[in-house]
């Protein structure tokens, strides 16, 4: 198949490869974006995969605790501008506090805020700010104790990331220490037991392919793996990663030694997924200034 430009472009943009690499990757793999990450990996040649898509969508995350529970709610909005608006930061405030008392985004919207339905404030607002703007999801942690962090905050309790996280005793400080952690590492599970089953078959596919590129034979090829596996293990799994704030001992570690256990987490971003059509900044702030 004829590999276009663009393609190019988003393979070197999510791996940072060359260029004739990323044209030779694709065409490899006939165009599969996904496959072509891997095969750059295999080769040596992406310094810097991305797992994530692009996130380009506006708006602010908030979150909220109460008692056992913890929420996290993204709303979102068409520019950035929105998401320092006062008005914006009000409604997101109570629509987030609302979602302690529901478990989904289509009760959240039916949920009573002052007399009018969430859906209803969410659509009021639209007319007063002129912008479109949508209550995309919502996530819980329930636990005896749970911690909340938002980094980037644009006000209090809300921002551009936001952090739960559920502990089985009480929480002495230790919760939002490691509800920072996860905001700066982006865990891919709780522990071992929890990744995705796919996921662990692609990385161990990349590496015995990696393992394979080096000639050696296949006994010591499968040692290779088993260790390089267990570090892919400690790199994304929340209690086996390095502290950050102690790095001589796991998140685990040091939950344990505050007598709690993590028994689980949610890390939201604004936008996380979400494609957004490129404007440039002009563009931006005349759309914004003409309603």
């Amino acid at each position: 198949m004829a590999i276009t430009a663009a393609q190019v472009k988003e393979l070197r943009d999510s791996t940072g490869a060359g260029m004739m690499d990323a044209k030779k990757a694709l065409t490899e793999t006939d165009g599969d974006m996904e496959a072509a990450v891997d095969w750059l990996r295999t080769k040596g040649l992406a310094k810097a995969a991305k797992k994530a898509g692009r996130t380009a969508a506006e708006g602010l995350v908030g979150v909220a605790v109460g008692e056992g529970v913890g929420v996290a709610v993204e709303v979102n909005s068409e520019t950035d501008f929105v998401g320092k608006n006062a008005e914006f930061q009000a409604m997101v405030a109570d629509i987030t506090k609302a979602a302690v008392g529901v478990d989904s985004v289509e009760a959240l919207l039916e949920a009573d805020l002052g007399g009018k339905t969430v859906s209803d404030v969410v659509t009021n607002k639209i007319a007063t700010i002129g912008e479109n703007m949508s209550v995309r999801r919502m996530a819980r942690v329930e636990a005896p104790a749970v911690a909340a962090y938002v980094h980037n905050a644009a006000a209090t309790d809300m921002g551009k990331i936001g952090v739960l996280v559920g502990l089985s005793g009480a929480d002495n400080g230790i919760g939002k220490q490691i509800a920072m952690h996860i905001a700066a590492t982006d865990p891919a599970s709780l522990n071992e037991n929890d990744l995705d089953p796919a996921l662990v078959e692609r990385e161990k596919q990349v590496l015995t392919d990696q393992a394979r590129e080096s000639g050696k034979p296949d006994a010591v090829i499968e040692k290779m793996i088993v260790g390089r596996m267990k570090k892919f293990f400690e790199e994304v799994t929340l209690v086996n990663q390095k502290f950050v704030i102690n790095p001589d001992i796991t998140v685990g570690q040091a939950a344990a030694d505050a007598g709690v256990e993590i028994t689980g987490f949610v890390r939201m971003v604004v936008g996380e997924g979400i494609e957004k059509v490129e404007e440039d900044f002009a563009a931006e702030v005349a759309k914004t200034m003409g309603g």
